[in-house]
């Protein structure tokens, strides 16, 4: 990295950019950070400008099985923790570690353009209260987040009532007398739909496809915590935890939902046993796919219609990362092709910092993701024989690290990897980095 310094642009404050700030100040890299945001937290600050949460929003893992390995949450904190609860954490964690001193606050990034060839330098601009504003520096790590950018289908015909996405939505009040439809059935859509349930006139819930149910809790305990000293081939682990869920959640089919058609943990699973409740207490009616709206009638593609007075589409979000030409990010499908989720290929001065899901990782697991790219940053710098090997592997093309699975083929799941395959070639490329720094 030459022609403009040693500085990196970091581009957000959530909790992917909070874990690279902090490990960056730790390694001694400089950089610059920058967020839209008056503070930090990310999405979880609910009165943040591109913030998707809801009042009623908790996580679906439980605290100890989410938290910074060297933070953990206060033992006050609830298991599940609400987004409130989440915002003070990644404020205090803020605090801990002195990050705001590094970042820019109420900065919208509006571009990031080469300077040149790889290691020639980017050019940041942003905008903010004083005005629109440029800087050079000697690479980027973008941290702004999976969740921002809604993915609103397209359908047939015209809906005469309310239709909006769930990133607009926070109060149940929202649902108030209304006939309600949610559309998709993941774990925001659930979520929502039991808010509805309590609030509206009706409440139906639409679906494309199946899913897998998982409890929050298993004899007492949150369920992440259950499993995982003995590791299981991926058949036998099906079986296994197949059995429990069925003694947990009993068969969602009988309450009308339909039957996934691909196999457990080939897709996210949905943390949420309520909808379940209230589905059998004819709370809730299950809806196929639609076909059409009109009026305030909507069509479904089994035949039968009903009316709504407000639509939520709960259908997800798309990768965007708007200031950056999506080729530079070496983007194939639907999300770039990158060495474990974060490193291009070619360019060492570019990186992806948080495009990972996976069951179970946590933030811990994202924090891993950022020490290997920090450490291979300053490897680099240092030419230590660890960088060079990580810089060959990752140029000489790669796949995934799907541990075999065979994901589910939709845009969510792009950038979906195994927790265990994931994590171990992280940590492993980590220790032989460390190894080489003094």
């Amino acid at each position: 990295m030459t022609g403009t310094g040693e500085q990196l642009a970091l581009i957000g404050a959530g909790p992917m950019g909070l874990a690279a700030a902090k490990l960056l100040s730790e390694n001694g890299v400089a950089f610059q950070g920058f967020e839209l945001h008056s503070g930090v937290g990310g999405l979880w600050d609910i009165d943040g400008p591109l913030s998707t949460m809801y009042e009623s929003a908790h996580l679906i893992s439980s605290k100890r099985m989410t938290e910074f390995a060297d933070f953990p949450m206060r033992d006050e904190a609830a298991e599940y923790p609400s987004h409130r609860e989440m915002k003070r954490y990644f404020e205090a964690f803020a605090e801990a570690f002195d990050l705001k001193r590094h970042y820019r606050f109420g900065a919208r990034v509006l571009s990031c353009v080469t300077l040149g060839g790889p290691g020639d330098g980017w050019r940041v601009t942003w905008q903010d209260a004083q005005g629109e504003h440029a800087q050079d520096f000697s690479g980027v790590l973008i941290a702004n987040g999976t969740l921002s950018t809604p993915n609103l289908p397209e359908f047939k015909g015209e809906f005469s009532g309310e239709l909006i996405h769930s990133s607009q939505y926070r109060t149940a009040s929202q649902f108030d007398g209304k006939r309600v439809l949610v559309i998709g059935a993941g774990n925001s859509g659930c979520d929502i739909a039991v808010d509805a349930i309590h609030h509206g006139l009706s409440c139906d819930l639409s679906m494309r496809r199946g899913y897998y149910f998982v409890p929050k809790y298993i004899f007492g305990k949150p369920a992440d915590t259950m499993g995982g000293a003995i590791k299981l081939p991926m058949a036998l682990k099906r079986i296994v935890d197949g059995t429990i869920l069925k003694w947990f959640i009993g068969d969602p089919q009988k309450y009308g939902f339909p039957k996934p058609d691909y196999k457990l943990y080939e897709s996210h699973p949905v943390v949420n046993s309520l909808v379940l409740y209230h589905a059998g207490h004819g709370d809730l009616t299950v809806r196929p796919d639609i076909d059409r709206f009109d009026g305030h009638r909507v069509h479904f593609k089994d035949g039968t219609s009903a009316d709504y007075d407000m639509i939520l589409a709960a259908t997800g979000y798309r990768l965007d990362y708007p200031f950056i030409d999506n080729a530079l990010l070496n983007w194939q499908g639907d999300a770039p092709h990158l060495y474990l989720n974060c490193m291009h290929p070619e360019r060492d001065d570019l990186f992806v910092l948080g495009m990972v899901e996976a069951s179970g990782l946590g933030w811990q697991g994202r924090h891993e993701q950022a020490e290997m790219v920090v450490r291979y940053i300053k490897g680099l710098r240092q030419g230590t024989p660890a960088a060079k090997t990580l810089q060959d592997t990752k140029a000489q093309g790669f796949t995934r690290a799907t541990g075999g699975m065979n994901y589910i083929e939709l845009p969510r799941m792009a950038y979906y990897v195994d927790k265990a395959t994931y994590r171990k070639a992280v940590n492993d490329w980590i220790g032989k980095l460390a190894g080489d720094q003094p």
